[in-house]
C-alpha cells in the first residue's frame, strides 16, 4: 500500500515534533505572532535548499554551516524583520540559536535559523531574549501549536500554509505536514519563501536532500508572484525516523513512495503561496504539455506567469490571448515551432479553446467574461512536438500589489 491521505495538521503532524509561536515584540502589532520554533525530541536528517541571491539573509549563512552535516533537532523562525546586510546580522542569528539551544538543552549546532521581513533594519535581539523560554516552555504536538508556529511566520501573508498527509512503508504509517510562508517578493531560484516540513520517515540525509533537490525543480522554484527573488528564503526538511519504516538509503521503491508524499506537501504549499501574492485576486496556473523536453515546458510556463501583461489581464478579466502568445514566443533559449501550438483558457466555469496553429480562434467575449471571473484560472499551452510536461503557479497584478510594496517598510 502507498495511497496518500490527506489529514488534518502540519508541521505537529509527525511522530515526535513540538512547534509554538508566540508575539515577541519584533513586530509592533501584538496581536501578530513573531517567533516561532519546531523541535524534534530525537535527531533528524535534515535536507535544506536556500535562495540563489547574492544578497542573502544571516539566516542563511549560519543554517548552512549549522546544517552541513545533515543533522538538527529544531528550527528558530522571527518575522518582522530579515535580518540582512546588517554588520551584526551572524552574530544575531548564532545568538537565536544559543538562545533556544540553551532552553532546550542541546547543542547550538542542531539548530537551523531563519528570518522573514524588512531587509536592512538591526535586528533587536531583546524581545527573542525576553520570550525565549516562554516560546519553548509550551511547546506542543496539537494542531494549534503547529497554527501558531504557521501564524508566527508570516509577513504579508493573508492566511496560515499548512498541509499534512499520512502513507504507509514497509506496513508502516508515516506522516509528514509542511508549513510556509510567502506572499511578495516571490521568484524561486530555490527559494523564495520560508517552507519547514516535518516527517517521522525514516530516511539518510543524502536521499532526503536528493529527494528535496530534485522536488524544488517542479515545485517551489515554479512559482513566482512578482519576478523578485528574495535574500533570505530557505526549505528546510526534518525527517526524525520515529515511523521506524526499514531505512531509505538507496533509490528504490520506498523512496519513490516518500518523494511522491514530499512533493504532494510541497506543491500545495507552493500553490497556496502563489494564490495569496500580494494584493492578489486570483491564481494562475500554467500548464505546458507535450514539449520536447522538461526544460522547455519550465521556461514557457514560467514565462507566461511572470508576464505582467497577462497577469493585468487576468485581474481585468480580459482574454487578451496575444499576451499569452506574446511571453510564450520570447521565452530565452526555446526552440520550438509556434506554428503548433495551441493555448486554452479556464477555470472551474469551463475552458475555451483561443489560439491554434499560430493564430486567434474566434470565441464569445461573454463566455470569456464568466470564464475570468473566476478565482482560479487554468492556462494549458500544447506545444505539440514531445511528450514532457510542466506547471507553474502566480497571481494577478492588482492595484494592492503597488499600495502594499509603495509602503511596505511603514
Amino acid at each position: 500500500m502507498d495511497s496518500f491521505k490527506q489529514i488534518e495538521g502540519g508541521v505537529c503532524t509527525a511522530k515526535g515534533f513540538k512547534a509554538n509561536g508566540v508575539h515577541a515584540g519584533i513586530k509592533k502589532n501584538s496581536e501578530k505572532k513573531d517567533l516561532a520554533i519546531i523541535y524534534s525530541e530525537s535527531l533528524c536528517s535534515v535536507g535544506a535548499v536556500y535562495t540563489q541571491n547574492k544578497v542573502c539573509g544571516a539566516n542563511i549563512t549560519v543554517s548552512k554551516e549549522h546544517l552541513k552535516d545533515g543533522k538538527a533537532k529544531a528550527v528558530i523562525c522571527n518575522s518582522g524583520n530579515a535580518n540582512t546586510c546588517n554588520r551584526d546580522g551572524v552574530e544575531k542569528a548564532k545568538e537565536m540559536c544559543k538562545l533556544a539551544a540553551d532552553v532546550l538543552g542541546i547543542d547550538e549546532k542542531d539548530i537551523a535559523v531563519a528570518s522573514t521581513g524588512v531587509i536592512g533594519v538591526p535586528l533587536n535581539i531583546e524581545p527573542i531574549q525576553k520570550n525565549i523560554k516562554a516560546l519553548i516552555d509550551n511547546l506542543g504536538h496539537s494542531k494549534e501549536h503547529a497554527k501558531n508556529a504557521a501564524a508566527a511566520i508570516m509577513t504579508t501573508d493573508t492566511f496560515m500554509k499548512e498541509i499534512a498527509y499520512e502513507f504507509e512503508i514497509d506496513g508502516k504509517i508515516i506522516h509528514i505536514g509542511g508549513m510556509s510562508k510567502g506572499s511578495g517578493m516571490i521568484h524561486p531560484n530555490m527559494a523564495t519563501m520560508l517552507a519547514f516540513v516535518t516527517t517521522d520517515c525514516n530516511i539518510t540525509s543524502e536521499m532526503l536532500q536528493k529527494a528535496l533537490s530534485e522536488d524544488v525543480k517542479s515545485t517551489y522554484n515554479m512559482v513566482s508572484v512578482d519576478g523578485d527573488t528574495s535574500t533570505n528564503d530557505m526549505c528546510v526538511v526534518l525527517a526524525n525516523g520515529e515511523a521506524q519504516n526499514n531505512i531509505i538509503d538507496k533509490e528504490d521503491n520506498n523512496y519513490k513512495i516518500f518523494c511522491k508524499a514530499l512533493n504532494m506537501v510541497n506543491t500545495y504549499l507552493s500553490k497556496q503561496m502563489a494564490k495569496d501574492g500580494e494584493g492578489a485576486t486570483k491564481l494562475i496556473e500554467c500548464e505546458v504539455i507535450n514539449a520536447s523536453n522538461i526544460k522547455l515546458a519550465r521556461k514557457i510556463a514560467k514565462s507566461v506567469i511572470t508576464s505582467n501583461l497577462v497577469k493585468a489581464a487576468m485581474f481585468g478579466c480580459d482574454m487578451n490571448w496575444g499576451r499569452i502568445s506574446c511571453a510564450i514566443g520570447y521565452t530565452e533559449d526555446a526552440d520550438f515551432d509556434i506554428n503548433k501550438v495551441s493555448i486554452n483558457v479556464g477555470s472551474k466555469y469551463g475552458e475555451m479553446n483561443v489560439y491554434k496553429d499560430g493564430y486567434g480562434v474566434e470565441f464569445s467575449e461573454e463566455e470569456a467574461l464568466k470564464i475570468l471571473k473566476e478565482d482560479e484560472i487554468k492556462i494549458t499551452i500544447d506545444m505539440n512536438c514531445g511528450t514532457s510536461k510542466a506547471v507553474a503557479w502566480g497571481c494577478d497584478l492588482t492595484y494592492d500589489y503597488v499600495k502594499i510594496n509603495g509602503s511596505y517598510r511603514s
